[in-house]
């Protein structure tokens, strides 16, 4: 399942299709409209993916402190990238 298709399923489906990865069912989650799991099941995912996706999220909730620290502990830098683009990025990578 490439990263379309997963941005398809989180708008269209009832639930996560199987098999995936901690890290897409985070991210699947999340585009379904579900931050709280999504930050709650990132919290059990190995860094630097799991920090990547909890930086994104606290991204997407706008708080650019919290998101600066966990990008820091992904090794990355926060992106000028729209959001849905960087929601792209990740599931791509982590496919």
């Amino acid at each position: 399942m490439n990263a379309q298709q997963l941005l398809k399923s989180a708008h269209n489906d009832a639930s996560p299709p199987q098999p995936l990865s901690l890290e897409l069912q985070a991210l699947w989650l999340q585009q379904a409209g579900d931050w709280d799991a999504s930050h709650e099941l990132c919290n059990e995912i190995p860094d630097p993916a799991g920090a990547w996706i909890h930086a994104y999220l606290h991204r997407v909730e706008g708080d650019l402190g919290n998101a600066g620290y966990w990008y820091h502990r992904a090794g990355k830098e926060m992106p000028d990238s729209s959001l849905q683009q960087e929601w792209l990025e990740i599931a791509t990578a982590l496919r």
